[in-house]
């Protein structure tokens, strides 16, 4: 046999953005070998005329990084074509680790990215205390996809300063050197990157701030010239969404002092509806000078689910759901069904929030049905004709009997969706303009995280789905322009050079795609992580295989069992 396995017949877009061609893949091991027209036999051929043939996805906003130690499928991101994925992100993870921490950590990364306490503390292992080492723990495991890790701020600060550290106080010299230290020592074993939180949404479950939340200038930079003395790595920031301006000077004084690359999120908001544009004009100054500051942007709304299983929803402050919040998922469902129930908490009032809590749960005009069980595929750009204070009105009943049998419908796992950032509008148009900017990249899915609330690591195939074939509300998007930023763009942010091109000489790491069909259902609550933790997954339909490093490992929706990804340390020469 000339070759392993030889995809034929499909329609290419290779990952630099140029037109789609037909044509064959010849694969050999790990690698791609021939495009084009392919000559010789393999061990096993793909039929893909009439399909679509891409790079695996490359997602560089994740955070796997407790699933990873006892999970080799990684879904649901490796469900959606991901076959390299960087995690540690917004400053929180679980190395360094000493011994009395870990249980911290752990309260850390539940409060802040909203994955069950239960499931970590059942499933992490802790074979590590150095960064390096829960690198080597990593790699002694094999995946469905590649992994990347970043040194995280708050498990360093945490690490180094103890209580000071994790109540924020203010680092001494001697502090920031120690911490520089362990993220050069975890840079140079092979982390791609650190990243850090400024964010006030993210807390742990004590309710304090993520390490590093406050820091200033001189730990920002003693970080930063830990980064360059190891001579890679990307500095991640979580920013605060509305003094993103602010913040945006350090970034640019850090990639053009030490020209370490910086990515920051950018997302519309509420409060300051208009600064994403202003930042947009900041990214093009930085792109005049040639600064490596980049930022990430998302593909959809960020939107909060609400149903009676998830962490928040409109009547969570009401006293009956008292009796609710401590029942079984099976109970809980066969309550909210009992007429007498409903009519008893729509008769309540419910507590006084504020602040967040109280717009969330409050916003009518900012809620919509996103899965009443009627089949219907899930629709992320609503118009505001279709909110829960629109219906309400329009029918003459109250938003909360609207909601309250949303959530009741479908066996009781009915969802709301709640456009939390990029929708102010009432349309993803702003999103298209983020995306075609040419300093930034596509993230934000947050695989693995935020269990209850989100279920966006669907993103890159939603990047399909809306943008270039579903869209109805505005523009699409061109189908080469999709591919190519969520496979080489995201690439290269991180060095990976190997991967996210249809090339010969590089990683076959690729998906072939049924076009027509393919599509994304509702999400849906399971309870399969370790101590029946609870999260949102979502599938996807359309994926006729996903190959990752030649092999496949998901045919036609199906786990093959192949593990041939590992962990990825380090930039990677293409």
């Amino acid at each position: 046999m000339t070759h392993d396995l030889i995809i034929r017949g499909g329609t290419i877009a290779d990952g630099s953005g140029e037109a789609t061609f037909t044509g064959d893949i010849a694969i050999k091991g790990d690698r791609i070998t021939e495009v084009g027209k392919v000559a010789g036999t393999a061990s096993r051929e793909i039929d893909a005329e009439g399909a679509l043939v891409t790079p695996g996805w490359v997602d560089i906003h994740t955070h796997y990084d407790a699933q990873a130690t006892w999970d080799g499928a990684l879904a649901p991101s490796s469900w959606h074509g991901v076959t390299t994925a960087v995690m540690g992100n917004c400053g929180v993870g679980f190395a360094p680790a000493a011994p009395e921490k870990r249980e911290w950590l752990i309260g850390l990364m539940e409060g802040v990215e909203d994955i069950p306490g239960a499931a970590m503390t059942e499933g992490l292992q802790w074979e590590w205390e150095s960064f390096p080492g829960y690198l080597d723990a990593l790699d002694r495991r094999s995946y469905a996809m590649d992994i990347a890790a970043q040194v995280p701020h708050g498990a360093v600060r945490g690490y180094v300063m103890g209580e000071r550290g994790a109540k924020n106080e203010e680092a001494s010299a001697e502090d920031i050197a120690q911490m520089a230290a362990i993220v050069e020592e975890g840079v140079r074993a092979g982390a791609v990157g650190f990243s850090t939180s400024r964010t006030f949404l993210h807390k742990a479950i004590d309710g304090e701030y993520v390490p590093g939340t406050f820091a200033k200038e001189d730990e920002l930079f003693g970080i930063g010239h830990a980064l360059k003395r190891a001579g890679h790595g990307v500095f991640q920031m979580t920013s605060n969404h509305k003094d993103m301006d602010r913040e945006f000077s350090w970034m640019e004084k850090m990639a053009r002092e030490l020209g370490v690359t910086v990515t920051f999120n950018l997302v519309q908001t509420d409060e300051a509806p208009e600064l994403w544009k202003k930042m947009l004009g900041l990214l093009d100054q930085a792109q005049a000078d040639d600064l490596p500051v980049y930022a990430q942007v998302a593909g959809r709304p960020a939107g909060i689910l609400m149903g009676w299983e998830c962490s928040v929803h409109p009547f969570i402050a009401f006293p009956s759901w008292a009796e609710l919040a401590a029942l079984s998922a099976a109970d809980r469902r066969s309550r909210v069904a009992d007429p007498d129930f409903r009519a008893r908490i729509l008769a309540e009032t419910p507590a006084a929030l504020e602040g967040f809590g109280l717009f969330v749960t409050r916003s009518f005009e900012k809620m919509f049905v996103l899965d009443a069980g009627d089949g219907q595929a899930p629709d992320y750009e609503p118009a505001p004709e279709q909110s829960v204070a629109a219906i309400a009105k329009a029918k003459g009943v109250t938003p909360e009997e609207i909601i309250y049998d949303v959530m009741t419908a479908n066996g009781g796992e009915g969802l709301l969706y709640f456009p939390l950032f990029n929708y102010t509008s009432g349309a993803m148009d702003p999103i298209r303009t983020m995306l075609q900017h040419p300093r930034t990249n596509i993230g934000l899915g947050d695989g693995g995280a935020h269990c209850g609330a989100i279920c966006d690591a669907s993103i890159p195939t939603f990047m399909l789905t809306h943008w270039v074939k579903g869209r109805a509300r505005g523009e699409r998007l061109p189908l080469e322009f999709v591919v190519k930023r969520q496979t080489r763009d995201t690439a290269l942010l991180y060095g990976f050079a190997d991967r996210g091109l249809i090339r010969p000489g590089l990683k076959a790491d690729i998906n072939v795609i049924d076009l027509d069909h393919l599509s994304i259902p509702a999400p849906h609550m399971v309870h399969d992580l370790p101590a029946q933790g609870r999260r949102l997954v979502q599938e996807a339909r359309g994926y006729t295989a996903i190959l990752k490093s030649g092999q496949v490992t998901f045919e036609n929706g199906e786990d093959t069992g192949a593990r041939p990804g590992g962990l990825l340390r380090g930039p990677q020469a293409g």
